[in-house]
């Protein structure tokens, strides 16, 4: 079947016009080549500095957080614990939490524009990922579509989610353990009585 399609494809260029081609094809193959190496070593180093950090075991016990993934929420995040006294403080600075704007009788609650975008990026790349390997992730982000969000509503308000929980690890300087999240343990005895 492979040979088939292989052979069924449609010809490249041949003849002058092959030959001029065929300079530029290995121009840009000995580019990526080049890119591709550059990308193998910078990815060994930030593994090397991420195992370095004191917090490293924080990060990356996240579910589908893998090493640059991990280097890049604790390169976001930073180390210094004073920095964000409360769970709320760290959501309110990444973006994920509702920015509420009031005037006399007129309340809006809307998006929040003032934020660190890197760190919102960071941590919304995160969650959007971890509902693949995580059932609280999975059930709270289905949650947030029913209700009518759409998919960026949806992974920042899982990303706030988890901002919690990450920020308890954090101060704890525990790893993120399934059997330690209450409301992950929760849901999972809701299925398992379900299921009886």
């Amino acid at each position: 079947m492979l040979h088939d399609r292989l052979t069924g494809a449609p010809r490249g260029a041949t003849g002058d016009e092959g030959a001029a081609n065929a300079h530029i094809t290995r121009a840009m193959v000995a580019a990526l080549t080049s890119v591709a190496t550059q990308i193998k070593t910078l990815d060994a180093q930030i593994a090397e500095q991420l195992s370095l950090h004191a917090d490293a075991h924080i990060f990356t016990s996240l579910p589908r957080s893998g090493t640059v993934r991990a280097a890049r929420l604790l390169a976001e995040i930073g180390d210094c614990r004073a920095r964000f006294p409360t769970p709320e403080s760290l959501a309110c600075l990444a973006g994920v939490a509702p920015s509420t704007r009031q005037s006399g009788k007129v309340k809006h609650v809307g998006f929040r524009w003032a934020a660190d975008k890197q760190l919102r990026d960071a941590v919304c790349d995160f969650t959007g990922d971890s509902r693949r390997a995580n059932l609280w992730a999975a059930d709270r982000y289905n949650r947030a579509i029913a209700r009518g969000h759409d998919h960026p509503h949806a992974v920042r308000i899982l990303a706030r989610a988890w901002l919690y929980a990450i920020w308890h690890c954090w101060q704890d300087g525990a790893a993120y353990h399934p059997a330690n999240h209450r409301a992950l343990q929760a849901l999972l005895n809701q299925d398992q009585d379900r299921a009886a």
